[in-house]
């Protein structure tokens, strides 16, 4: 894993790259937008933002190479984010194009049914576009501090079918699909997260904090300082007022936020690390 703190967003010459380089570059974070082999090998992350066709977009992963840089950064750990279209291409078929994709992940990406009925018995509208909310299958730090009632941005025609137990947030549009799927560092989202508001802004917060994170061991966000508490017993920090903490160990507090972060526990290195900044 190189150690660098820039997240790099792939270009394909097609696709929504300009809106979620600005909305990384409005949470300040250092992005760039690149289909350059050694500058994509050299990000602490990577995204895979995606409009258009699948044929078109593996066709363009081919020619430059990108496709097998893909596979391999995934392969050695490297956080990688696929939106949209680019999460769909992470499986190994669409039926749209009848186009073979990338595969790092085993499923296809049907095409929605207009038969299908939504909630009140209303056939779909096909594609699947405006808000609608993911519900959480398993946890993942890619949403943490996201709200379970919180509502995502979609426009597609084709869903992601991913195995089950890849599954980590499903929708409903005339049926349920897999909208959050992978693996932990390894993310696809069928939502726009870059057009969602604070809710999609905090997920790309959440992923390049996660990627550079992995990078450089031991990094904090800026504005945040360790303290180390006794082990042992139970302890009580209190902070001053509009400060919030994070706890990189583990505790038995059930609210971490506040003035005061309560019940925290001996960690397996026997200290427990806490971290606090201005909120």
């Amino acid at each position: 894993m190189p150690s660098s703190q820039y997240l790099a967003v792939i270009d394909y010459r097609a696709g929504n790259q300009t809106s979620v380089h600005r909305a990384l570059r409005h949470l300040g974070v250092q992005a760039v937008v690149t289909a350059d082999l050694p500058t994509l090998a050299g990000a602490a992350g990577i995204v895979f933002p995606g409009v258009g066709a699948a044929g078109q977009a593996m066709a363009v992963l081919k020619d430059t190479g990108i496709d097998g840089i893909i596979r391999n950064l995934i392969g050695q750990g490297r956080p990688f984010l696929g939106i949209c279209l680019g999460c769909q291409i992470m499986l190994e078929h669409s039926q749209e194009n009848d186009t073979r994709t990338l595969g790092v992940f085993p499923g296809d990406n049907p095409r929605f049914d207009p038969a299908l009925r939504d909630e009140d018995g209303k056939p779909i509208r096909v594609p699947h576009m405006g808000w609608n909310s993911v519900r959480p299958v398993r946890p993942t730090a890619l949403f943490e501090g996201v709200g379970a009632d919180e509502q995502f941005y979609f426009v597609h025609s084709y869903y992601p079918a991913p195995p089950p137990e890849l599954v980590m947030g499903a929708t409903f549009h005339g049926k349920e699909f897999a909208s959050v799927f992978g693996r932990e560092g390894t993310w696809a989202l069928q939502f726009h997260p870059e057009k969602s508001g604070p809710p999609g802004l905090r997920l790309l917060r959440n992923f390049h904090d996660y990627s550079v994170r992995m990078a450089n061991p031991g990094w904090l966000p800026p504005g945040y300082g360790t303290a180390r508490v006794p082990s042992g017993r139970r302890t009580a920090l209190t902070f001053l007022a509009g400060r919030t903490v994070l706890i990189l160990g583990r505790t038995n507090g059930p609210d971490l936020s506040g003035r005061t972060a309560r019940a925290l526990r001996r960690d397996g290195a026997g200290q427990t690390a806490c971290s606090a900044r201005e909120s």
